[in-house]
């Protein structure tokens, strides 16, 4: 690819840009959740950049694949960007004319003020069950197609799903790139290019919202999503966007499928058992409930047994309600990226050191 060197260096100062930016408007009192979501994102980002050094090398690569990896890099950024543009052009505009451009927000969070706390959490949390719900859909759907025309799961299934294992690969076998990146399958990407697309307007949407001089028109409905802590720091959509992104890079589908689950449904279940009808608070942290926990726990380990199988499935329940009776008391950070990121690293650690693998019975029907 002849401008190769030109569209990385773009992509770097992007990048740079948005780890710069997710720092500065971070604050002080969020110490945790800034450090290890801001790990978490420079990994990914890193690793991206580094993936696209190697492919570079694969003289076979440069043709389609590069091409396709940097449109798919740098369209979300470019859109996004320009959409702060015009946004900002217009917000300062309409300002100028001496109409008041906030009173749509306003009225959003005087509408929000009247609900209730289990429908305020509800609401919040709905958004992430329709991501899960969705791209499971998109999965079922496309494995019945692929089944149909060409009688096997190649794509939607990777053919190794020991992550590390790949990694490992990358590092000490020369020229293996495009062996590991064709063994993740087609659909693992659909899964992590979503989840980027969906974390860089999320982060123009957080730095915006602080921003004094930016606007982007998602920022409008945060006045519905956020609670009066979050006005300070970042929202928790943020926090749930790059633990995803994160678990999505490092995680086969199936297991992705299963975190996605665990941060969608099982925390909706476990908050509003909690607050309908928790009576016993856990002695460190009084904002959650026993009865909400377990819940849960039950939650995840239904959903893990369905794509996971039974053994993985006792594995994430237990580290659901380690990561639920730890968060954000006694321990000061999100579980919207606690689990993910916790749940994907005791993947991968046990999958490559215990060689426990998983076994899915939505597969047993194709």
């Amino acid at each position: 690819m002849d401008y190769f060197h030109i569209w990385f260096i773009v992509i770097v100062f992007s990048y740079i840009v948005i780890l710069f930016s997710f720092m500065h408007f971070s604050i002080k009192a969020d110490f945790l959740n800034n450090v290890i979501g801001f790990m978490a994102l420079t990994f990914v980002l890193i690793h991206i950049l580094l993936f696209l050094l190697l492919m570079n090398q694969e003289i076979s690569l440069r043709p389609v694949i590069i091409p396709v990896w940097i449109l798919a890099l740098s369209t979300p950024i470019f859109f996004v960007s320009i959409l702060i543009g015009i946004s900002t052009l217009l917000a300062h505009g309409y300002k100028k004319s001496g109409k008041d451009f906030s009173k749509f927000s306003k009225k959003l969070e005087e509408k929000n003020e009247g609900w209730s706390k289990a429908k305020k959490d509800s609401l919040r949390k709905l958004n992430h069950v329709f991501i899960f719900l969705g791209l499971l859909l998109v999965w079922y759907v496309g494995l019945l197609i692929v089944i149909y025309f060409a009688n096997s799961t190649s794509g939607m299934i990777p053919d190794e799903n020991n992550t590390l294992l790949q990694y490992y690969k990358i590092i000490f076998k020369q020229s293996s790139i495009k062996e590991v990146l064709f063994s993740f399958g087609w659909f693992f990407y659909i899964l992590f290019f979503f989840f980027y697309l969906f974390c860089i307007i999320i982060l123009a949407t957080e730095f915006t919202r602080k921003s004094k001089h930016l606007f982007f028109p998602f920022t409008i409905f945060t006045k519905i999503y956020l609670t009066n802590e979050e006005t300070q720091s970042y929202g928790s959509y943020l926090y749930f966007a790059i633990g995803h992104l994160f678990a999505a890079f490092i995680c086969p589908p199936m297991i992705f499928f299963t975190i996605l689950g665990i941060s969608s449904i099982s925390d909706l279940v476990t908050s509003q058992i909690g607050i309908r009808f928790g009576k016993r608070s856990i002695p460190w942290n009084k904002k959650k409930t026993w009865e909400g926990s377990i819940s849960g726990v039950l939650a995840t380990f239904l959903i893990s047994f369905i794509f996971v199988g039974v053994f993985w499935s006792i594995i994430f329940a237990l580290a659901f309600l380690f990561f639920d009776i730890i968060t954000s008391k006694p321990i000061n950070m999100s579980d919207n990226l606690l689990i993910p990121i916790g749940c994907s690293l005791i993947f991968i650690v046990i999958r490559f050191y215990l060689n426990l693998d998983y076994f899915t019975i939505l597969l047993i029907w194709f």
